[in-house]
């Protein structure tokens, strides 16, 4: 079969939908890079579960405790039932096939095909797993991406979809090209932090604010230089990226003032 996936994708859009969550492709390799924001990962997780069962598919999740038990309530909350769902732990399942200090192929061939093992009988399924985001906190950052090479390995010869998450905020100074280039070049799609045009609209307003003039010159630049191998990025994330390779001593007073007006959109969706 044709290579569905590469470490660096040559097709790159900037619109990212939501609707990649319920309507994941086999062998997609979704991030989502979620900060501090953990009711928005659980949504966005209990979103791309739910579907899954909706459609069929085997589920496996490979999570920390806390976060099994929020993505528990979520799919309770969305009206399905987490009992179909084989939950692992992170830390545990990591241990399994760490050598070294780096992720052996073999073990987690292994470690993987075990934990397949236990759902039911069936062609497709879903995985969504924070192994990486783990080594990522601990600062082993070879050895995540060497996990997700390890991921796109299996994703290219078996038919699932994998959603995985790290908890670096795109509002921080770690949200840039240098550090991230390996993390971006790993995934197909990079799951939006906001949603509905929320962070779009806060990052525009801050550049206005800021730029004031210069903001209508500049977005044409941005639209044209995202990176191609890069996964598929939103429009706010991809535009952070290029504020801060290229206005590095605006980007931060910009970023912060765009982290201000988004938080303040989200306290007034949720408390209307």
């Amino acid at each position: 079969m044709p290579e569905r996936l590469a470490f660096c994708r040559q097709n790159v859009r900037r619109d990212v939908k939501m609707s990649l969550l319920d309507q994941a492709e086999p062998h997609s390799h979704l991030v989502q890079l979620y900060g501090s924001d953990e009711a928005g990962l659980a949504k966005n997780v209990g979103r791309y579960l739910v579907d899954g069962l909706k459609r069929g598919d085997g589920l496996l999740v490979i999570a920390t405790q806390t976060h099994r038990a929020a993505f528990y309530r979520e799919i309770n909350y969305l009206g399905s039932n987490p009992d179909a769902i084989v939950f692992l732990d992170a830390q545990e399942t990591l241990d399994k096939f760490m050598v070294s200090g780096q992720p052996d192929w073999r073990l987690f061939e292994k470690t993987v095909a075990e934990a397949k093992d236990a759902l039911p009988d069936q062609q497709r399924f879903r995985a969504y797993g924070e192994m990486v985001g783990i080594l990522w906190t601990a600062g082993r950052y070879s050895a995540a991406i060497q996990l997700e090479k390890f991921w796109n390995k299996l994703l290219n010869s078996h038919n699932f979809n994998l959603f995985c998450a790290y908890p670096i905020d795109v509002f921080s100074t770690e949200f840039q090209i240098a550090p991230l280039d390996a993390l971006l070049c790993a995934h197909t799609h990079l799951v939006p932090a906001g949603m509905n045009g929320d962070l779009d609209s806060a990052l525009d307003q801050s550049m206005d604010d800021f730029l004031g003039r210069r903001a209508a010159g500049l977005r044409p630049l941005m639209e044209v230089n995202l990176r191609p191998s890069w996964a598929v990025m939103p429009r706010a994330e991809a535009n952070i990226l290029w504020l801060r390779n290229n206005l590095p001593e605006e980007a931060d007073m910009i970023v912060a003032r765009a982290r201000q007006y988004y938080q303040t959109s989200q306290v007034r969706a949720c408390c209307p």
